[in-house]
Parts: structure tokens; C-alpha cells; sequence
């Protein structure tokens, strides 16, 4: 594990995060891709698991509310019918947290605009204007622009150390991280920075026509579709023209593919021996049906039941919304608006009147984490000018006990070291910045003694 990897904070279990849209009805492809492998996740012991409904990245793409309404029904009625428990999991609708939205304003503020310009999904949007002749941005919503950074929110904002995505994704991540270090070093420490995890066994599952399962291509089989409907599609799936007897090319077969994602190791070899031995289409697809039936047909009726109680989803996902408001969003984004300085102005007039005088503006010290696993800090004066930037620690804790000390010393065991280097009570501090002096940084720490005189 390398120095950058998140780890769980001591005391608590890992925590994994996944995200699904409310753009349209499940299918074969997200139950094998998605579903079925993050329920069984969710059992394991020594993590803790946030399931939400993305709603408002639904937005995004769909603009019809009863779509949205419908799916986001049909997804949490999905979920709930393949065996994920919301007694032992967080699964809640992303609309009903309204912290998230207020999260993705504060890193708008400190997002890079370049770092947006580069995301895949605008970037693409962008390509097929400019191959049609378009203006670059036409036809294309702030929201689509915006998108990695309602994601930052949606994986910051509840501490998530692993974020489970395929290889599209991964940019995403990268970004999230982006922003809650931007943050972090901006403010100090809140954000956890998040690891994208990537299942290579996880199966992308062929459609109807044989590319990729997709709702873009219309060619999916409705994880749900009553049993005669699902027979249909599945005898409805292209094949090539060899006839009865003649062998089946296994490895360029949409029928094959889809049964080896549902069937046992064993199932699947004696499949693969039909096909050497010349299996008709008819009866291959026959075969797929009865051995996805089987499996699918236990959850379908679970999901009938669910799906004609929708007020019980919606009293699932608003309560489990309340406890996680209660627990880590709402205490999160007080700490957030003390810290970029949304603050009770009462309070400092409280404050100004107890000490009777005038608080002047003083330096700072910014604590942050880089991507080599130490923690450093910066000092700014008064006016915003950068002094000072440190050497690396091996924990937060002393890196904020060398701060307690320096502003306790108010500049006192200061020493050049070089040309650039300073030394404080013996032992490396960091280096001046650009045109600052060591006068520069003692007279910032002085500041700090005077202010709380």
C-alpha cells in the first residue's frame, strides 16, 4: 500500500460508497456488473456500506419527473429486492440530504476550472459538437460541466476511503481527491481522500445486438421483465448462421457470454462442451433463459411485492436520509462553514466585547496532507503573503504540535540554515518562500502572542 492510500481512521470499519443513477429501468448488465456484486460486498464484515440513489444526477440527462420518479422507485425496489439489508447498511436518496448540495458550492469555490475543462463526459460533448459543426458548448447544461464535483460531495461528504467504479470512472475520483485536498489545504483537515476500486472480474454483459448492454444502445434485457417477456428477448438476441451439429465459436458468442455470468464453474464447462458439439441456437437460448429464470425469478417476485408499496420505500430512504443527516452531514458542514468563515457574527461581537478591543487580522498556519502520506503546513502573514512552507511530518498531531509551540515561542528559536532553510529549537522547520525572510516569520509569529495578550 503506498503512502496515499486511504485508510479507515483508527476505530472505525473501511468505508465504501456507490452511487446509482435514476435514469432508467435495471437491467441484466447492472445486476451482474453492479448490483449483485456490491450486495454481496455489503455483508462483509469489517466494512461499512453507503448505497444511495443519485437523483439529482439524474437531472442531468433526464429532464421528464415522472421518469425520475419512476425509476428512482424501480432502482431502491431493485436494491431492496436483491438482498441488500438497510439494517446493516446506509441507503438513502441523494436529494434527501440537502448538505450535499451546499458541499458541492464549497468545492465549486475551490475546484480548478482547467481540472473541469478535462472531464470525460464534457470533453466528449464538446468532441461531437465541434465533428457537427456546432459552437463548443452548445446544447450543453452547467449541470453536465458540473457533474465531477457533485460527485466530489457525494463521496466527501460521509468520509468514503473506497469508491467502487469501472475504468470510465476513475477520472472522477482523481478529481474528488482534487478537491477535498484543495480544501484541506485551504482549511485544514476535513476531507478524507477517497480510492477508487476497480473489480476486474466484474462482467460487462453483451446486449441484444451484441455490443456492450446499454440503455444508449437500447438493446437491454430488463432485469425485472415478466418470464415471458424475458424468454422473448432472450430468443430475440443475434447469433451467427451455423446451423444444428456444426460447432459454435464459444469465445464471439452473446448467449454464451451471458450464461457463463450466471451459471457455476461447472454449469459453464458443460456448456462450453454443448457448443464444441454443435448446439442449435434454439436450444442454447432456451438453455440461458431457464438458467437466468432461475435465478431472477425468486428476486422478481420479491421486487413485485416491494414495487407495490411505495410509501414503505419512501419511509426507508427518508429515514435513513434523517440518520445520516444527524450523524455525519449536518455536524460535517457546521464544522465547514466555521472553517471557511460562514460564522455566527453575534458571537464575535460577544467575543470583541468580553476581551474589550478590536481583534486585528494576525497570520495563519494551513495544515494540509499530500500525496506522500506526511503532513505539512504553510504560514501566511496578515496580508495573505506567503512566508513560510514546512517540511513533512509523519502524523497531523505533530505538525500541529510544532504550530502550538512556534506560536507559543512568538518567533523565539528561529535560526537560518542556508540560504533558505530555517531551524526551530534545533530541528528542521521548513523553507522561506520566494522574497520572505526569517524577519518576515518572526514577526508573523509575534502577531500571535500579541493577538492573544
Amino acid at each position: 500500500m503506498s503512502a496515499s492510500t486511504p485508510t479507515a481512521a483508527p476505530g472505525r470499519k473501511t468505508r465504501i460508497l456507490t452511487g446509482i443513477t435514476t435514469s432508467g429501468t435495471p437491467h441484466l448488465g447492472n445486476y451482474v456488473g453492479a448490483i449483485r456484486p456490491a450486495v454481496a460486498a455489503s455483508r462483509a464484515p469489517d466494512a461499512e456500506s453507503y448505497y444511495f440513489l443519485a437523483d439529482l444526477h439524474a437531472l442531468i440527462k433526464v429532464q421528464t419527473p415522472e421518469r425520475v420518479q419512476r425509476s428512482t422507485l424501480e432502482i431502491a425496489a431493485t436494491w431492496l429486492a436483491c438482498g441488500l439489508d438497510p439494517d446493516k447498511v446506509w441507503f438513502y436518496r441523494q436529494s434527501d440530504i440537502p448538505e450535499i448540495s451546499e458541499l458541492t458550492w464549497l468545492l465549486t469555490c475551490v475546484a480548478g476550472k482547467g481540472i473541469l475543462n478535462r472531464a470525460h463526459a464534457y470533453k466528449a460533448a464538446v468532441d461531437k459538437n465541434r465533428l457537427d459543426g456546432e459552437d463548443d458548448d452548445a446544447g450543453i447544461t452547467a449541470g453536465l460541466f458540473m457533474y465531477p464535483v457533485l460527485m466530489a460531495a457525494d463521496i466527501l461528504i460521509f468520509g468514503a476511503d473506497k469508491v467502487p467504479v469501472g475504468r470510465d470512472q476513475v477520472q472522477h475520483i482523481e478529481m474528488a481527491r482534487d478537491f477535498g485536498q484543495r480544501f484541506n489545504h485551504l482549511y485544514g483537515q476535513y476531507f478524507t481522500l477517497p480510492e477508487a476500486v476497480i473489480d476486474e472480474q466484474v462482467a460487462t454483459l453483451p446486449g441484444l445486438d451484441g455490443r456492450k448492454m446499454s440503455k444508449s444502445y437500447d438493446n437491454t434485457i430488463p432485469l425485472f421483465s415478466p418470464r415471458a417477456t424475458l424468454q422473448k428477448l432472450i430468443a430475440s438476441i443475434v447469433t451467427d448462421s451455423k446451423a444444428p451439429g456444426e460447432p459454435k465459436d464459444v469465445d464471439n458468442s452473446n448467449v454464451f457470454q451471458l450464461y457463463q455470468a450466471f451459471a457455476s464453474v461447472e454449469e459453464t464447462a458443460a456448456f462450453r462442451r454443448e457448443f464444441e458439439h454443435g448446439i442449435g441456437w434454439g436450444d442454447a437460448k432456451q438453455r440461458l433463459f431457464e438458467r437466468i429464470d432461475a435465478e431472477v425469478a425468486p428476486l422478481r417476485e420479491r421486487y413485485e411485492a416491494l414495487i407495490a408499496e411505495p410509501q414503505k420505500i419512501e419511509k426507508l430512504l427518508r429515514e435513513g436520509a434523517q440518520r445520516l443527516r444527524a450523524q455525519h452531514a449536518t455536524p460535517l458542514l457546521r464544522k465547514l462553514h466555521e472553517a471557511v468563515g460562514l460564522r455566527d457574527l453575534a458571537q464575535v461581537a460577544s467575543e470583541r466585547k468580553a476581551t474589550g478591543k478590536q481583534s486585528a487580522a494576525v497570520a495563519q498556519f494551513k495544515q494540509y496532507r499530500e500525496n506522500d502520506g506526511r503532513f505539512y503546513f504553510k504560514l501566511v502573514d496578515a496580508g495573505g503573503r506567503l512566508l513560510l512552507q514546512s517540511a513533512g511530518h509523519a502524523s497531523a498531531r505533530d505538525a500541529g504540535q510544532l504550530i502550538a509551540r512556534l506560536k507559543q515561542g512568538a518567533g523565539a528559536g528561529i535560526a537560518s540554515e542556508g540560504a533558505r532553510e530555517l531551524r526551530f529549537d534545533g530541528v528542521s522547520l521548513g523553507e522561506l518562500v520566494e522574497d520572505a525572510t526569517i524577519d518576515d516569520v518572526v514577526t508573523a509569529l509575534a502577531g500571535f502572542a500579541e493577538d492573544a495578550a
